[in-house]
């Protein structure tokens, strides 16, 4: 038996320094369930990327499809390669705002191809990099007042939240008012439940409210 403990601590203690050396995981400060629980939680509260993009962007002409597989491949990459060389717990993925203001600003409005539109993100894309490679990028964040940062935070919030509500129906157009309550029915139904269980569940400081919120909501 006591073998079996050594053995059984051994393996855990390796299995630690790997998860360190691979993703910068620390035992001392983080505990594995909570992480893994943390990780499961992003992905189900930022999966709507693969369905609100593809919608979004295919209004330019682009195929919703293409776009998919285009959307969950950027997502992954960016993640792995954020955890495996910063060795950072961050989920990436395209950002809200940007896919709006690229399809119906560039191409909707100034009248700009897709294809014209990705030439000039490919372009701001490498502008970005030489920017963040000289730290410049980071002197020009630290240049914007701190409530003005919160206030685009806010903001980026607010529009997810508003194409949430729209595609589940609870908001729906008015040509009085722009935007006015839908008829409840049961999709409607059940996002307003899962929005009233996350605030009580988060309110009572529940550890995974958001990701039970989901499942049951689900």
């Amino acid at each position: 038996m006591a073998l079996l403990i050594i053995h059984s601590l051994i393996n855990h203690t390796s299995r630690m320094q790997f998860l360190y050396r691979l993703v910068g995981f620390d035992p001392t400060k983080y505990n594995l369930r909570t992480e893994l629980m943390a990780g499961l939680t992003t992905f189900l509260t930022m999966g709507y990327i693969l369905a609100v993009n593809p919608d979004i962007l295919s209004a330019t002409g682009m195929d919703k499809g293409a776009v998919f597989t285009a959307t969950a491949l950027a997502s992954a990459i960016g993640t792995l390669l954020i955890a495996f060389m910063a060795k950072l717990p961050f989920a990436q993925a395209p950002g809200m705002g940007i896919n709006a203001f690229f399809a119906f600003t560039l191409c909707l409005t100034m009248g700009y191809t897709w294809q014209q539109s990705l030439a000039a993100v490919f372009i701001e894309g490498i502008i970005f990099i030489v920017l963040t490679a000289f730290n410049v990028r980071e002197r020009i964040v630290n240049c914007i007042p701190k409530s003005l940062r919160f206030a685009i935070s806010a903001g980026i919030g607010f529009f997810i939240a508003f194409v949430g509500l729209k595609n589940s129906g609870v908001i729906v157009a008015n040509e009085a008012t722009f935007v006015s309550l839908g008829h409840f029915n049961a999709t409607s139904s059940v996002a307003c439940l899962g929005i009233i269980l996350s605030a009580v569940l988060m309110k009572l400081r529940v550890r995974g409210a958001l990701f039970y919120s989901i499942i049951i909501s689900r």
